[in-house]
């Protein structure tokens, strides 16, 4: 990495007016590629792990008086929607000396750092402990801290929070899961089945976007995963939402480019912000 020409890890964007205790964070939508990844793996088929521009999707944010996080890196070469002892020792060239606990995604390769493309490798050798380390440092921290940064720092002002973990879904996502194949939702919004997020938060977001004409479930397929598990305790006014929207509702997965439906899932977001946004000054009036 090249501290001068290379982008920082992570873009903080801070409201435009007054801030709400509202953070957006995007961790899979980055699309610079660091010159230490070493990958094996055709570059078109690793861009199929990007959640793809869904930065853009919610570059508004800032209008609505909420705080907009993105990182820069692929989570390929890293993801910071994963713990950190989330390790998969097939892919490394000696034993991890930090704690071993790997999840379910790292099964599917795709655990901190991403060892397959569905049958793809990404890499063809192994990893140096040192270089896994080096990503954790400088991608993987900086990210958390932004993170943690913007969610405690809302909290303190305002004695509640509001976080939307945002990502894209692919339309293949069961058969990528390896579940029983059905029709996927337009939108899937994740609370760890009711753990992380308060009943009316995730209602007044479904209709906002079921008004809009979209399909919504809720924890199907994609329950959410660490960041919200982290940040989300509704008891404590610490709400958190995992929110998938299907890539082609948007953009064109094959030309990497948004399509047409673009502009009619960005009216939907920003109507989604705007409520969420009137729910927070009505519960919180001092935020």
């Amino acid at each position: 990495m090249n501290p001068v020409t290379d982008p920082p890890p992570v873009e903080v964007h801070r409201p435009a007016g007054a801030a709400l205790p509202i953070v957006v964070d995007s961790p899979h939508s980055g699309r610079w590629y660091p010159g230490d990844f070493g990958y094996a793996a055709p570059f078109e088929r690793l861009r199929k792990g990007e959640d793809l521009y869904v930065d853009d999707l919610y570059a508004n944010v800032p209008s609505f008086g909420a705080t907009l996080i993105c990182a820069n890196f692929p989570r390929a070469y890293i993801d910071p929607n994963r713990l950190l002892a989330d390790i998969d020792e097939a892919l490394l060239d000696a034993p991890w000396p930090g704690a071993v606990q790997p999840g379910p995604k790292t099964a599917l390769g795709i655990g901190l750092v991403w060892r397959l493309l569905g049958e793809v490798p990404v890499y063809d050798r192994l990893l140096s402990v040192a270089e896994v380390q080096r990503r954790i440092e400088r991608c993987y921290e900086p990210y958390h801290a932004a993170l943690d940064a913007a969610i405690e720092g809302a909290f303190a002002r305002a004695g509640a929070v509001w976080h939307l973990n945002v990502h894209s879904m692919p339309d293949d996502s069961y058969e990528r899961l390896k579940l029983p194949v059905k029709p996927l939702a337009d939108f899937v919004l994740g609370d760890l089945d009711g753990r992380t997020c308060g009943p009316e938060v995730i209602g007044l977001i479904e209709a906002v976007l079921r008004d809009h004409g979209y399909s919504v479930a809720r924890n199907d397929p994609f329950k959410g995963v660490e960041i919200i598990a982290r940040n989300g305790r509704p008891a404590e006014g610490r709400h958190s939402l995992q929110i998938e929207v299907k890539r082609s509702c948007y953009a064109d997965v094959t030309r990497h480019e948004p399509n047409a439906g673009f502009a009619r899932v960005q009216r939907a977001l920003d109507a989604m912000l705007a409520a969420l946004a009137d729910h927070v000054h009505r519960t919180c009036p001092t935020p």
